[in-house]
């Protein structure tokens, strides 16, 4: 029975590429994980030995300030050796493929591999191939697992429930690929979903993802839990999906007069970078409710809970 036990709290994968093929177990074990790792950060000496001797890798191909600092933090707090990759200055530049720069990095036999990539697939065309495990930091607009399990992580903290909260999402549906993981955790441990957003900016058959769909941001927010904005991402719409930030603000924008919809104790998260007077107003960004700074010193500890599962570590076996 022990042993039985022992294998639920190990985890069962070499890579982590998204949250679609994670059961919802799996999920909980990450986040029952993060609690142990939380408490680092509060220590004066923020630094723990599980991954002395370990070496990672964070190659990013897109610009990235929240995600790579924190990953770079977590490996460091954890005592794994880490080199950081950029495409800018390598050979790259000199035209190498995805595959030659990886392989080559590969050579130098890194434990594990943190990609971010403007292109779908990219973190599971790199993991069939490569011997070190990948962790997938965002692949173009399909999915930003840490994002999602950050999410849910400091949704927990706060509510101490995610089933059945009513969590209302409201943006750049279509080009989000953190939309897609939290779609994908958020159904799976049994929260209810509504995404919000212009009608050039929602897929098509969205609601196959398991989410309702409004157009109407006044009404999707009464009496809901949890509201998450997201970026406008400009870099990814091959056309203007509104007519202007102006309009899009009046429309989708989140105000205080709007927040006094939701429940007292709603909760406001943004994945960041936010674009103030756009998405979000900065009186609600920098007000009580927010917690958006709070998912930023959160993803720390999911992404440390993360490297240590990984590295073959056991959830009830944590010693910080």
């Amino acid at each position: 029975m022990e042993a039985t036990q022992e294998s639920q709290n190990r985890w069962k994968h070499k890579d982590l590429l998204g949250i679609e093929p994670l059961e919802a177990a799996e999920i909980r074990m990450i986040l029952e994980a993060a609690k142990s790792f939380a408490e680092i950060s509060r220590r004066p000496i923020k630094k723990v030995p599980i991954l002395r001797g370990r070496t990672i890798i964070n190659l990013f191909y897109e610009p990235s300030t929240r995600t790579r600092s924190s990953f770079e933090i977590a490996e460091k707090r954890l005592s794994a050796d880490t080199l950081n990759f950029s495409s800018s200055g390598s050979a790259m530049s000199k035209g190498e493929t995805l595959l030659d720069t990886a392989r080559n990095l590969e050579a130098m036999s890194p434990d594990m591999i943190v990609v971010r990539h403007r292109s779908p697939g990219t973190a599971k065309f790199l993991a069939d191939r490569l011997r070190p495990a990948v962790i997938n930091a965002g692949d173009g607009a399909h999915e930003h697992p840490t994002q999602a399990l950050l999410d849910a992580f400091t949704i927990l903290q706060k509510k101490d429930r995610i089933e059945n909260l009513r969590i209302v999402i409201v943006g750049d549906i279509l080009n989000s690929r953190v939309v897609r993981s939290n779609l994908f955790l958020l159904n799976k441990l049994g929260a209810k979903v509504t995404l919000v957003g212009p009608p050039t900016m929602m897929p098509k058959e969205v609601e196959r993802l398991g989410a309702r769909v409004s157009w109407n941001l006044d009404e999707a927010l009464e009496g809901c839990d949890v509201i998450m904005m997201l970026r406008i991402q400009k870099e990814r719409q091959s056309a203007a999906g509104f007519p202007s930030h102006r309009e899009y603000f009046r429309l989708f924008g989140l105000t205080q007069e709007r927040v006094r919809r939701a429940q007292e104790d709603v909760i406001i998260m943004h994945p960041g970078p936010m674009n103030r007077g756009v998405e979000i107003a900065t009186e609600v960004a920098d007000g009580p409710l927010s917690v958006i700074l709070e998912q930023v010193t959160n993803g720390i500890a999911v992404r440390m809970a993360i490297l240590y599962l990984l590295a073959g570590g056991s959830a009830s076996e944590i010693t910080t």
